[in-house]
């Protein structure tokens, strides 16, 4: 079936308030619901199951942690808007391409207090916790410089002995995996926090996106195991723990859902971190799928925290390297029907 009478882009929705993405407040489902329905009749809105040209937008960890000012991983960028930026051109591509959107697809990074990336996990031979944003590596561990805090071994059900290997054999297959340094980040992303919510704007979007087309959104948890880091929704950093135990595995079904689509489109942040290493363990799994994956370059932005890391130059970098690989590189603004390779089908 046809969707013959929608146009190829359609109006912002007037609720759409553009100066309010960098903010926290309550999203007002009652009346978006209301909204929702007329919207879709008036602009000729098939349910999504109806598109003959199937188009996901995987969105990776857009809440609050990292997006909001002030925030705990605020991905400011060396602009210092960066992810507010990206994220009010993430709302507004929703909006306009709101009938072409087959599926939203949110990550959310989900994390507790006693985890491998977090301050408290590590200590000095004076009892010191890192300074955030410190980098472990195996040299750090071999040497003890930083050591598991014996403190956390009953919490997490380990031994004292167990991580001093667990910690080298982590640090080292980092190393050769070519991955970034174990780094030490504030704590963020916690579940049942504010920081683990989406950031409202973005919410409110899925939220009429998923009544407007009748497409129940597809969440993706990530993140929550205390022993290995997770930046990419299709796997953690490393799968396997010192004695051959699993620690994670790939997200099978997440790579399942995304090859039954025509298009995916990747945004959210951080493109250094999360969304590089999602498109990395993408392009790794099914590098079939390459060709039909588009990178929203204006939709996410790198790690920055001035005086202590800058990783713009990674980030990039890795875009290039995706883009060789086939992938395509978008901006949000550009209407679909310009995108390279894009075979939309025929609207009014």
């Amino acid at each position: 079936m046809t969707q013959p009478f929608m146009k190829s882009e359609l109006p912002i929705p007037p609720h759409f308030d553009g100066s309010k993405v960098g903010q926290v407040w309550r999203v007002p489902y009652k009346q978006r619901a209301a909204e929702a329905e007329p919207w879709a009749t008036e602009h000729h809105l098939q349910p999504a199951d109806a598109d003959t040209f199937r188009l996901c937008l995987l969105a990776v960890d857009v809440q609050n942690t990292f997006c909001i000012p002030e925030f705990e991983l605020y991905v400011g960028s060396r602009s210092g808007t960066g992810a507010v930026d990206d994220n009010r051109r993430l709302c507004e591509f929703i909006y306009r391409n709101l009938g072409r959107i087959t599926t939203l697809c949110p990550t959310l990074d989900t994390h507790q207090a006693m985890q491998i990336f977090h301050a408290v996990f590590f200590v000095d031979a004076e009892g010191r916790h890192p300074a955030p944003y410190t980098l472990i590596s195996l040299e750090d561990v071999e040497q003890g410089r930083w050591k598991f805090n014996p403190a956390l071994a009953e919490a997490l059900g380990v031994s004292t002995k167990y991580m001093l290997r667990h910690l080298e054999h982590y640090t080292a297959a980092l190393q050769r995996g070519g991955k970034y340094a174990l780094t030490v980040w504030p704590y963020h992303a916690m579940l049942g926090g504010i920081g683990h919510a989406l950031v409202p704007a973005f919410e409110e979007a899925v939220f009429f996106h998923s009544l407007a087309r009748r497409s129940e959104p597809q969440f993706q948890i990530k993140g929550s195991h205390p022993l290995t880091e997770h930046y990419s929704v299709i796997g953690p950093e490393v799968q396997i723990g010192a004695h051959g135990e699993p620690l994670g595995q790939k997200n099978t079904t997440l790579l399942n859902l995304l090859a039954n689509y025509d298009a995916v489109v990747i945004a959210g942040q951080a493109k250094s971190h999360c969304v590089a290493w999602t498109i990395q363990d993408l392009l790794s799994s099914r590098p079939e799928l390459a060709h039909k994956v588009y990178l929203l370059e204006d939709c996410t932005s790198p790690v920055v925290v001035p005086g202590a890391i800058d990783y713009t130059e990674d980030a990039n970098a890795a875009f290039e390297d995706f883009a060789r690989a086939g992938m395509h590189i978008v901006r949000s603004t550009d209407p679909l029907a310009q995108w390279p390779g894009l075979a939309l089908p025929q609207s009014g």
